[in-house]
């Protein structure tokens, strides 16, 4: 995926002319970007009082969101499990790739209508994405529970004989049942040492019945013997298995492991479906907060009447730093206050460090790098 520079410069003459400047710096000779236009509609404004209070709360909406957007797409990795290559075409937005839909963003008129004030559009983007924020929390504790159970079952049934679970592997007529003499118990022995258990077995102790073993069951490192035993015998040299032949308890296990696995399979489809369609709706939320923070930002930085252009650049990767001189020396004129610490933040390194990114223009960073896996 990949990184975008949102910006804004005041119209010169027109704002297409501000764009016609930004073209030719930045892609005539150079090739140092992708560009496009960033449409945003004539909102309404308010007073400046309220401009600078929402840009704050703009900013904290803005990474708030872009959390959400990251877990939703992170769950949506953990969810397809062994498909993770899949993850990709299912974070869409609007039904279309995640490029595509910044590159050529529409205000969403019906969601976050135009005429309402910004604090409205903004107070209505946070309400839903803490709702979705909830419910993931809900639905992702619920399958990762259900998951979790089930693991915890498979690992019961495998590793080896000495720790895994036998109730699939032995049956009822392995086993000498009820009789008030006899016992049966199950022995592991390490498959080097097969002669010597049918050499030794009958003398490990004096209450073995002869000839009363049976391998049941191998892996690839040991093997399940059964030896019938009368009662209060223990041997001492082979491991020997706590285990008692209780039907109900192996059926009730084996029909627990069939319900969970049932279960997940249930809770599948509509969980991906249901992390798909709010991915989409979050992501839209994030872009048109980013949306509002370049109008606002613009007003703060431009003034009144609204004039200004919005531009989406796609910088090529090789040459993101002489992007940013070139945007630099388009803009330096803007804010020479923003000039100076740019010049001085070039001439001391490090500086820049406790710099926030500000810039002559307005800028933002949309980073479409959504997972966090290799």
């Amino acid at each position: 995926m990949t990184e975008f520079w949102l910006i804004s410069a005041p119209g010169e003459k027109t704002c297409q002319q501000t764009w016609d400047q930004m073209m030719v710096a930045t892609t005539r000779n150079n090739n140092l970007s992708t560009n496009n236009k960033f449409n945003i509609p004539d909102l309404k404004v308010g007073t400046l009082d309220v401009l600078v209070g929402l840009s704050d709360d703009l900013a904290k909406l803005d990474s708030f969101i872009e959390g959400v957007v990251k877990k939703v797409s992170q769950y949506m990795a953990d969810v397809l499990e062994d498909s993770r290559d899949k993850v990709q075409e299912n974070l869409l937005a609007n039904g279309v790739d995640l490029v595509t839909y910044i590159t050529r963003f529409q205000w969403d008129m019906a969601k976050y209508p135009i005429k309402q004030s910004l604090k409205n559009i903004s107070d209505i983007i946070s309400k839903a994405i803490s709702q979705i924020d909830n419910d993931l929390k809900a639905r992702a504790s619920a399958y990762n529970n259900l998951k979790g159970n089930l693991q915890n079952l498979e690992r019961k049934n495998a590793g080896s004989l000495l720790t895994r679970s036998l109730a699939d592997i032995v049956k009822k007529e392995d086993f000498v049942i009820d009789s008030e003499y006899l016992i049966t118990m199950l022995v592991v022995v390490p498959k080097t040492s097969y002669a010597d258990w049918q050499k030794t077995y009958e003398t490990l102790s004096e209450m073995v019945v002869p000839r009363s073993t049976n391998l049941l069951f191998e892996d690839h490192d040991s093997g399940l013997f059964s030896v019938t035993l009368f009662r209060k015998a223990r041997e001492n040299k082979y491991t020997v298995r706590d285990f008692q032949y209780n039907e109900q308890e192996m059926n009730a296990d084996k029909e627990e492991m069939t319900r969970l696995s049932t279960d997940k399979k249930k809770q599948f489809g509509p969980l991906v479906r249901w992390l798909k369609v709010n991915f989409s709706e979050a992501f839209i939320a994030w872009i048109h907060i980013k949306a509002l923070r370049v109008f606002v930002e613009s007003v703060l930085r431009y003034g009144l009447p609204v004039n200004f252009q919005a531009m989406l650049l796609q910088p090529n990767k090789k040459n993101m730093k002489k992007l940013r001189e070139v945007l630099n020396d388009l803009y330096k004129h803007l804010d020479s206050s923003a000039a100076a610490v740019i010049d001085s933040a070039m001439d001391i390194p490090g500086l820049n460090l406790s710099q926030q990114e500000y810039y002559p223009y307005v800028y933002y960073k949309i980073d479409c790098n959504l997972l966090d896996f290799k």
